[in-house]
């Protein structure tokens, strides 16, 4: 795996170099269908600028445009009913491209703990 911006996948799609199927773009982020849901609905919110993971970010101003984009994006998916936001840090943690991205998980009861 490799964890260079040229390569990050998510930066390209930021970059319109990859195709997605965009759901929401503000000025400091973007969401977009997962290309493999784990949910009826499962939305990934991403930064515009690439940080590695969560260890890497620093700025509250980003993590907050993150949690907010989240919001909105659950909102207009038609969530009221809940919905569930994970983000992943690291081999352990389950990250799998490293751009720090947010999952909104809905549109079905998620069970506690995770698995």
């Amino acid at each position: 795996m490799n964890n260079s911006v040229t390569d990050c996948i998510f930066c390209k799609i930021v970059k319109k170099e990859i195709p997605s199927n965009l759901v929401y773009e503000n000025e400091n982020c973007i969401a977009f269908n997962d290309i493999k849901p784990a949910s009826p609905t499962h939305i990934l919110v991403i930064p515009k600028k690439h940080y590695k993971n969560l260890w890497e970010v620093e700025d509250k101003d980003v993590l907050g445009d993150l949690l907010l984009t989240a919001k909105e994006v659950a909102k207009k998916a038609g969530l009221q009913d809940g919905f569930r936001t994970v983000i992943n840090t690291g081999d352990n943690g389950g990250q799998t491209v490293y751009h720090i991205h947010v999952h909104v998980l809905g549109g079905r009861f998620h069970k506690w703990p995770p698995g």
